[in-house]
C-alpha cells in the first residue's frame, strides 16, 4: 500500500512540473507467499508455529488424492482386502498391483505413490526373511508393522529428503487376526475394519454404519466390496484385487474367483 501512494505522488509531482506530459501509472498486486510459512512449507525437519509439519500433510494429500480406494476388514478367522486398481484400455493390469504378499501369513494393501510403495513392500520382504532365518520361526506381524512405521517416521526427521508418500493396509495372522494401518507420518494404528485412499470417507461410513464383530469370511468379503463400491461408485472386474488371509495362510484370489466373487457388485 505504501509503495502505491508513493507512485502516486511521484505521477503528481511530475505533471506539476511538465503539465506537456502524460504519466501513466500502472500499479499490479500480487499476492505474494508468506515468507514465514514457505519456510515452514519446504522443510521437513522443522514445525510451523502451530505445530504442523506440512510436508508430511502433503504425503497424507499424496495418499488421498492420487489412489484409488482400499478396504481391509477383519473377519473371525482372517483379515479380507478388496483394492480398486486403476484400469486402461493398453494397460497390462497385472503390472498395477494393490495387494502384495509379504510373508504366508502377512499381506499389504497400498495406496499412494507406487514406486515408494515398492520400495517398502520390498524392504518388509526382507525384513520377513532376516527374521525366518535368524530365529527360524514367521515374524510377528506387529514386529513387521513397527519396523515399517519406523521407516516412514525416520523420514520425517532427516532434512534433504521428503517422507514416504504411502499408506498401508497390513493385514495377518499369528495366532490372532490383525488389521494395522501405517500412514506417511510413521504412525500405527489397529483397526477391526478400515479403508484408506480417495473414497475413504464415504468407504469409512459405511464401514462403521455396518460392521458386526465375528463376521463369517462370506460377510467380510461382501462388506470390503459393498464399502469399496460406495467408495469408487463404479467397479470393474479387471478393477479390483481381493486379498484374504484365512487360517494363517495369505492368498490372492485369482481373476476367476475374482469375477465370480463381484458379479453382483458391477
Amino acid at each position: 500500500m505504501d509503495v502505491k501512494n508513493n507512485l502516486f505522488k511521484a505521477a503528481n509531482t511530475i505533471n506539476t512540473k511538465r503539465n506537456s506530459y502524460k504519466i501513466l501509472v500502472i500499479i499490479v498486486e500480487v499476492d505474494m507467499p508468506n515468507p514465514m510459512k514457505m519456510g515452514f512449507d519446504r522443510s521437513i525437519v522443522v514445525f510451523s508455529p502451530e505445530g504442523r509439519m506440512y510436508q508430511v500433510e502433503y504425503a497424507r494429500k499424496a495418499v488421498e488424492n492420487l489412489s484409488t480406494t482400499t478396504v481391509g476388514v477383519v473377519f473371525n478367522h482372517g483379515v479380507v482386502f478388496a483394492a480398486a486398481r486403476q484400469t486402461a484400455k493398453l494397460l497390462v493390469t497385472d503390472t498395477n498391483e494393490k495387494i502384495s504378499k509379504i510373508d504366508n501369513h502377512i499381506g499389504i494393501a497400498s495406496c499412494g505413490i507406487l514406486s515408494d510403495c515398492r520400495v517398502l513392500i520390498d524392504y518388509a520382504r526382507v525384513r520377513s526373511q532376516i527374521n525366518r532365518i535368524t530365529f527360524g520361526e514367521p515374524i510377528e506381524i506387529n514386529a513387521l508393522v513397527k519396523d515399517i512405521a519406523d521407516r516412514k517416521q525416520k523420514f520425517t526427521q532427516i532434512g534433504g529428503i521428503r517422507p514416504y508418500g504411502v499408506s498401508f493396509l497390513i493385514g495377518g495372522a499369528d495366532g490372532t487376526q490383525r488389521l494395522y494401518e501405517t500412514d506417511p507420518s510413521g504412525t500405527v494404528r489397529e483397526w477391526k475394519a478400515h479403508a484408506i485412499g480417495r473414497g475413504f470417507k464415504e468407504a469409512r461410513k459405511y464401514l462403521v454404519d455396518n460392521y458386526k464383530e465375528n463376521l463369517t469370511k462370506e460377510a467380510a468379503i461382501d462388506l470390503a466390496l459393498n464399502a469399496l463400491k460406495t467408495g469408487e461408485k463404479k467397479l470393474s472386474s479387471d478393477g479390483v484385487e481381493i486379498g484374504l488371509v484365512e487360517n494363517d495362510k495369505f492368498r490372492i484370489l485369482t481373476k476367476q474367483e475374482i469375477k465370480t466373487t463381484i458379479k453382483e457388485y458391477l
